[in-house]
């Protein structure tokens, strides 16, 4: 297994990198990709930025450049569904990009004209390796659901419902869904683990500055827990 782990910020990489042996850093695109064994594996990671655009560009390079078979993609997330709430962590078994519109040609909202899928599907085995990551700590309440993505920060409270009656969405984000639109276009198995920062359908809010530390711990131990079971 060669395993290509990308993070939207700094913040959310910096506590793999601290636990990895780095062999070796290149820069393309503006992002540093940090190759090393982590935990035992093969791993190349990387922080990709914010939006849809440079997550697929990282993921295109990883694909491409790396040769990675796996792309694993964490960080921080809205919730939408009412039973999330700050601290959860979520994990993509589809991913749709919400900004996607070709009603007018016909499509549904989110299709990718042209495309013979409309949603993304994680790998399973790394769907249930995630869940049990999650079951098998303490304190962590977790959720297997539909993640969307879109180059927008969303926080208007009908917004947020429409994306849950449309897509039946539990969490929303920036970068997961085009992430995943790579793997598949590259046949790359994938998944997509957040942690939940807030969630305006439920009114759950929690100081970011209290979140971050939460959702750092919680997305390094999955991963520890995850990478060793591989």
């Amino acid at each position: 297994m060669k395993l290509g782990i990308i993070s939207a910020m700094e913040e959310e990489l910096a506590p793999l990198l601290e636990a990895m042996e780095v062999e070796s850093t290149n820069t393309k695109a503006n992002m540093t990709f940090n190759k090393g064994k982590l935990w035992g594996k093969d791993v190349i990671a990387v922080v990709s930025g914010i939006g849809k655009v440079n997550a697929a560009i990282c993921a295109q390079i990883l694909a491409s450049e790396y040769k990675v078979d796996t792309l694993i993609n964490v960080g921080v997330a809205g919730g939408i569904g009412k039973d999330v709430y700050p601290g959860d962590v979520v994990i993509g078994d589809s991913l749709v990009e919400h900004d996607m519109d070709a009603t007018k040609f016909g499509y549904k909202h989110g299709q990718i004209p042209r495309l013979d899928v409309f949603d993304f599907k994680s790998d399973k085995t790394l769907v249930e390796t995630a869940k049990k990551a999650c079951d098998s700590l303490e304190n962590i309440n977790s959720f297997v659901g539909r993640i969307v993505s879109g180059d927008e920060f969303v926080s208007d409270i009908d917004r947020i419902k429409w994306l849950q009656d449309t897509y039946e969405a539990i969490s929303c984000e920036m970068e997961g869904a085009s992430i995943a639109h790579v793997a598949y276009l590259n046949n790359i198995k994938f998944v997509v683990i957040r942690s939940i920062s807030d969630n305006a359908n439920n009114g759950a809010h929690m100081d970011y500055e209290k979140f971050l530390p939460i959702a750092i711990k919680n997305s390094v131990t999955i991963l520890e827990t995850m990478i060793k079971s591989m």
